[in-house]
């Protein structure tokens, strides 16, 4: 099988050369521009497998990158973006991006990103087979597919990201018992990665927003004040 071709766009030499090394001794086939239009230049020339884009570079930034390949692509998209930019990280994921990791990141935290949203584009269009149903939760309305990385709700499905899908089923695996921000870090991140509270109750907040949008009454995943969120039973 031929290496997964992924593009990389950062006006940042420093991250261009650390990541391409560790991509490439993960034996995936990688392509560097230092800045967005050189990027989508490449991109509308040699299409990859997914593109890691950085939000703020010059010439064109990462969104309007994104804005003109999903004019005719549908190509997989994660973003690199500074810590506080949560407008940057909402307004992405509104325009099609499959996930973002903020800077300073974790070289595995990318690479293991990658792997998932690549497997996920890989099962998805497939038939499912009788084995994937062990991979499979219901809750009620909800449904999580395991190998497809796939969540729906009352039959209709949820662009969850990755992050956010392993968030949902950190809590719907358990209804009813309380999930401190800690566990939850842990589940959608690993345990040698940290990320402050704060990025935690972002990414509920989008998820809330992302059910909503299918159904108005929504409220299966339950703030508990001082400690975490739970999932309703």
């Amino acid at each position: 099988m031929s290496a997964a071709k992924i593009v990389l766009v950062d006006d940042d030499r420093n991250i261009l050369t650390s990541v391409t090394m560790a991509l490439e001794a993960e034996g995936f086939d990688v392509k560097t521009y230092n800045d967005g239009e050189a990027g989508l230049k490449g991109l509308q020339a040699q299409p990859a497998d997914l593109a890691v884009l950085d939000i703020k570079m010059p010439r064109m930034d990462g969104m309007e990158v994104l804005t003109k390949l999903r004019e005719t692509s549908h190509m997989p998209v994660i973003f690199l973006t500074s810590k506080d930019d949560e407008i940057d990280q909402l307004l992405g994921l509104k325009m099609g991006a499959d996930d973002y990791i903020t800077k300073p990141f974790s070289q595995r935290l990318l690479i293991e990103r990658i792997r998932a949203i690549l497997r996920r584009e890989t099962l998805r269009n497939q038939p499912a087979s009788a084995g994937d149903a062990t991979k499979i939760m219901k809750r009620g309305e909800l449904l999580l597919d395991d190998e497809r990385h796939l969540c729906t709700w009352k039959a209709q499905e949820v662009p969850l990201t990755v992050t956010e899908y392993l968030l949902v089923k950190a809590l719907a695996s358990r209804p009813g018992h309380v999930k401190n921000r800690d566990a939850l870090m842990d589940q959608a991140y690993g345990e040698t990665i940290y990320v402050d509270d704060r990025t935690i109750d972002s990414h509920v907040k989008r998820i809330r927003k992302k059910f909503k949008v299918i159904d108005d009454d929504f409220n299966h995943i339950e703030t508990v004040y001082g400690v975490g969120y739970r999932y309703k039973e």
